[in-house]
């Protein structure tokens, strides 16, 4: 983890390394790609968006979409008869309208349409990855480049406008919103009062890039440690037990909350041996 913390922090000395192929710039352009004092910047007005304080106000989309989830499988599972379920397709889902409801709030749905997108277009990126680039083929109008190209206009403009109805609404005086977009919009904006220049905040286009990265980044990861963490309680059910005794006793039938989450060692204790 300290490893990790200081490749991270220290972008300066460990240099990322640029991928040859041009196709690989159409999933992301964000945080993850910049470098020095751009990354400096971009980092200093995202990193609000990542605080406990402010996550602690998410905890309702997640509470929501795993309930969801939940709710689902009871009605397909039959009670008291064993049951082969596949799992993992419900796992991409339900991280991918976590990171929709707690990035874009009340435009859930176009968040969504946004997800979807960008998981066909990654689908592509990989495929072309995996194979011997052709330097130029990106400019032929070949059916894939043209469906990646209309993907890549749809995202944009999808983003733009939830960004500029956010924009519009926070310049007539309402409050910002708590979902990840508020938060970037807010911290961006106080940059730039703060300085008294554009300069020192970032453009909607590369906001646009950072909104794209919050799927990229989050949503396979996400995805991946859930269904680890199952296999793992599955594999050690003492874990499983303890854990579940732990939850109902701070809980009950009540929904968690961020004070109660704080006070579950058992269940703190197994993500950090898993992690």
């Amino acid at each position: 983890m300290d490893y990790s913390q200081e490749i991270l922090t220290k972008n300066y000395v460990y240099q990322r390394q640029t991928h040859a192929n041009p196709f690989a710039k159409k999933l992301a352009l964000g945080l993850a790609k910049l470098e020095e004092d751009k990354w400096a910047k971009h980092r200093k007005i995202i990193q609000p968006a990542f605080q406990v304080e402010k996550l602690k106000h998410m905890l309702p989309a997640f509470y929501q979409s795993c309930s969801e989830m939940i709710s689902k499988w009871e009605e397909i599972i039959p009670k008291e008869t064993p049951f082969e379920l596949d799992v993992w397709p419900d796992l991409q889902l339900i991280t991918a309208e976590v990171i929709s409801r707690t990035a874009f709030g009340s435009s859930y749905e176009e968040g969504r349409i946004v997800f979807e997108l960008q998981k066909e277009q990654a689908e592509y990126v990989i495929d072309i990855i995996r194979s011997v680039y052709i330097p130029g083929t990106r400019f032929l109008p070949t059916k894939r480049n043209k469906r990646m190209l209309e993907i890549e206009n749809k995202v944009q403009t999808t983003i733009r406008s939830i960004i500029d109805k956010r924009l519009r609404a926070m310049e007539a005086g309402e409050a910002s919103k708590t979902d990840l977009l508020g938060i970037l919009l807010e911290s961006n904006m106080r940059e730039i009062k703060q300085h008294r220049s554009n300069d020192f905040g970032i453009t909607t286009a590369e906001m646009i890039e950072e909104c794209k990265l919050f799927y990229f980044a989050g949503q396979e990861t996400t995805s991946v440690l859930l269904a680890w963490t199952m296999i793992l309680l599955s594999l050690h059910p003492e874990w499983q037990a303890r854990a579940r005794e732990e939850v109902l006793q701070v809980f009950g039938n009540e929904k968690p909350n961020s004070e109660g989450l704080s006070r579950l060692k058992i269940v703190s204790t197994f993500r950090q041996l898993i992690m």
